[in-house]
């Protein structure tokens, strides 16, 4: 692969991530088709349900005769199923193209390598793996989703300089700034699922939207354990999806679903399973310690987003959960606070061609 190749595909990862929070739990995935060093289409996935990248970068290419002659970049290997859209394999191997270099196989079941096998049968030159470690990053939580049967879990909590998240005595505590608020909600936005546990519910009747960015709402869910909250909560109000996780009673109305859960088994790994069916393939978990702690416990967690104020709480409070087996991968200021951005050193996604 030379560096135009690059170029290309990165611009490809770029065109697949302005599907964010539109498309779970399908894969973001762009396309970017090129005849003689120069992009003559290019196209995303843009909807859930909606035309594929392949399909609207194919749709924005003036001369579809030259398609036999350029070369397809393309995020995800192309599908080979009928979904809710029709084969992107058929669709290039019908318009003649010849020259498809992909960034990652994918996943799931119904493609797995039937996409590329299907290109090679027709004598289409393939190519798989060019940025792949940037493609595996991009759609974290599909790949997660399809090798690992949950959600992609990111933990988020915010701490003051002498790491403490809340007060003893329950009464609510602005750690973080106005700017990083903003940016969680921004995340509420890309992710199809928030959580809290019941104190968290209780003590701070959070609203979990999106009413500072603009995006879909989030299915919310909280942890009732025996149905405790009382029914004026901002979390029962039916506005959005919301999943009451419990021992007590199964119930669905409206927008809001109480979910039973066998009291005899692990409660998180049986939850987990749970989303999964429902095709849910990322929770942002917003506390409280609780909660937080019992994922870092369990190992079942994949990234952590910890904003860090220089505020001090200079008494006794809440301690901050603590990740042992955590990797720092980025760092940076928000405005007065700083973002630390772990990431569980435990769990590695596969690459292209590992079971």
């Amino acid at each position: 692969m030379t560096s135009s190749d690059e170029i290309f595909m990165r611009r490809a990862l770029e065109l697949a991530l302005l599907g964010q929070g539109k498309v779970a739990p399908n894969p973001m995935v762009g396309c970017v088709i090129v005849h003689e060093n120069k992009i003559i289409g290019e196209g995303w996935h843009q909807q859930y349900g909606g035309p594929h990248a392949e399909v609207n970068a194919i749709n924005a290419v003036a001369d579809k005769s030259l398609l036999p002659a350029s070369r397809i970049y393309v995020t995800l290997e192309p599908c080979s199923h009928y979904g809710k859209t029709p084969p992107c394999a058929d669709l290039l191997i019908q318009h003649g193209v010849k020259d498809v270099i992909i960034c990652n196989t994918d996943p799931n079941p119904l493609v797995k390598g039937a996409g590329i096998r299907k290109l090679l049968d027709t004598g289409c030159q393939v190519h798989v793996g060019l940025l792949e470690e940037e493609g595996l990053h991009l759609n974290r939580c599909f790949f997660t989703f399809h090798t690992q049967k949950r959600p992609y879990i990111i933990l988020k909590w915010a701490e003051t300089a002498d790491g403490f998240i809340g007060k003893t005595d329950g009464t609510q505590l602005n750690i973080s700034n106005n700017l990083s608020k903003k940016l969680v909600h921004k995340w509420r936005t890309e992710l199809p699922a928030i959580m809290v546990g019941t104190r968290t519910a209780l003590l701070d009747n959070p609203q979990l939207n999106t009413r500072a960015w603009s995006g879909k709402n989030p299915t919310r869910i909280v942890l009732d354990k025996y149905l405790q909250l009382p029914g004026h909560l901002n979390l029962f109000n039916q506005s959005q999806p919301t999943l009451v996780y419990n021992f007590n009673k199964q119930e669905t109305l409206p927008n809001l679903e109480k979910v039973k859960l066998d009291e005899r088994e692990a409660l998180l790994p049986t939850l987990l399973q749970d989303l999964y069916n429902r095709q849910l393939n990322g929770v942002l978990v917003e506390g409280g310690a609780v909660l937080l702690n019992s994922f870092i416990r369990t190992g079942l967690w994949d990234e952590a987003y910890v904003f860090k104020s220089n505020f001090h709480l200079a008494e006794a409070g809440v301690a901050a959960p603590t990740l042992p087996l955590a990797f720092l991968k980025h760092l940076s200021p928000v405005a007065t606070d700083k973002l630390f951005i772990y990431t569980n050193s435990q769990v590695k996604l596969p690459i292209a061609g590992e079971e």
